[in-house]
């Protein structure tokens, strides 16, 4: 169970204000997200067992590498280059 001065510390590091009337429904709704991960946490503590049962492949396309292009071919259209690069030149 969460408190009010959990809420309110909680809302002071985000800098938000929390009127009285908001702190017993962000206390409430706190205070069930935790329960809620609490059940999650306890039906999930023996599912390690069953991560990547599935053998996972992209089966849309092969995954095939080809060789990159040549420098040369990449830079040829390049107005300015210097030492294998595309060249920006600075605007003032």
């Amino acid at each position: 169970m969460i408190t009010h001065e959990e809420i309110l510390n909680i809302a002071n590091l985000a800098k938000l204000s929390v009127s009285s009337e908001e702190l017993d429904e962000l206390t409430k709704d706190m205070s069930e997200i935790i329960g809620f991960a609490d059940t999650i946490n306890a039906a999930s503590a023996d599912a390690s067992d069953f991560d990547n049962i599935n053998n996972l492949s992209n089966v849309f396309r092969e995954d095939v590498v080809v060789p990159s292009c040549d420098r040369e071919e990449i830079l040829k259209n390049a107005k300015n280059r210097d030492d294998g690069y595309f060249l920006v030149k600075k605007r003032m």
